[in-house]
């Protein structure tokens, strides 16, 4: 895959993500044709099968995949409604490992959601350590004005 292939999927793959609450999210049908598959019943398979591995692992399958509706414009200013599934990251990532390695999308889709999923995991481990810290720190102001008291109270 060349360098601005990459560059493009990249982007693309930024673009359609969306942010509803504090989740980051993919809508399935985008996603589709991001993933190099033409036919929404060919990718409908791949989700099923992640939902296995999502199931599979122990995890909610209603927290990662979830179900809704859409309007579709389909020509002439009509519009009809369509299913699609709104994906997290990790049902992305999930997604992207059972889809098929030949399409260069795929391979892709796999590497940037591994990637984005250990970037987010790195960011949420350093607001943990930094919360960690702030919390020593106050605890050790604290003690020190308790000690500080203590002594004065005897002396």
């Amino acid at each position: 895959m060349k360098q601005e292939e990459i560059r493009q999927l990249f982007q693309q793959f930024e673009q359609v993500a969306c942010v509803s609450g504090d989740v980051e999210c993919w809508s399935a049908r985008e996603l589709c044709e991001l993933m190099g598959y033409k036919l929404w019943q060919n990718f409908t398979k791949v989700i099923e099968k992640a939902k296995a591995a999502c199931s599979n692992v122990g995890q909610n399958i209603e927290d990662h995949f979830i179900d809704v509706n859409k309007m579709v414009s389909i020509g002439s200013g009509a519009v009809r409604q369509i299913d699609d599934i709104m994906l997290t990251r990790y049902a992305c990532y999930l997604v992207a490992q059972n889809g098929d390695p030949r399409k260069p999308q795929i391979a892709f889709a796999q590497t940037y959601f591994a990637v984005q999923t250990r970037r987010a995991e790195l960011v949420e481990q350093r607001l943990l350590e930094w919360e960690r810290v702030k919390a020593r720190t106050k605890l050790k102001e604290m003690k020190g004005r308790l000690n500080s008291g203590y002594t004065s109270f005897w002396s």
